[in-house]
């Protein structure tokens, strides 16, 4: 059988690819929990737990809240690679809870949700971020994906 451009998906990419879509609904929602959170966090940072670093989780979940909006309102206008910007979104949502919840729990209950949980989130972000771009550009430039 001859190889062509084109490719037939599959019975298994068509679930997968729905599962995902019914998600979207999903991330307003956790922008929305991660604004509030981030607003709790920087009043805490500033009134009840000064210098104790609270102010960089509230800022990494304001700021991925905002990213959560906007990368999903790019994908439903159709400037991204479907499935790379939803990777994209998921890992801004657990690179925000990993890297919040550290600082935060380290903060208040005086131990680390695990060792290198911050980092390890704050890698996952970076990551994100690259996805979000290589989502952008696939698109771009008339990829299917």
């Amino acid at each position: 059988m001859r190889a062509t451009k084109w490719h037939k998906t599959t019975l298994a990419q068509v679930k997968i690819a729905l599962i995902w879509m019914k998600m979207l609904p999903l991330f307003p929602i956790i922008a929305g929990v991660f604004g509030a959170a981030g607003i709790v966090l920087a009043a805490a940072g500033a009134h009840a737990a000064p210098r104790v670093g609270l102010d960089s989780a509230a800022n990494i979940l304001l700021f991925h809240a905002l990213a959560i909006l906007g990368g999903t309102a790019l994908l439903l206008q159709g400037m991204l690679s479907r499935q790379l910007a939803l990777i994209a979104l998921a890992a801004w949502v657990l690179g925000t809870i990993l890297f919040s919840a550290d600082v935060a729990l380290r903060a208040f209950v005086g131990h680390r949700l695990f060792p290198m949980a911050a980092p390890a989130g704050g890698t996952i972000l970076i990551l994100g971020w690259a996805v979000l771009a290589a989502a952008a550009l696939v698109k771009a430039f008339g990829h299917s994906a």
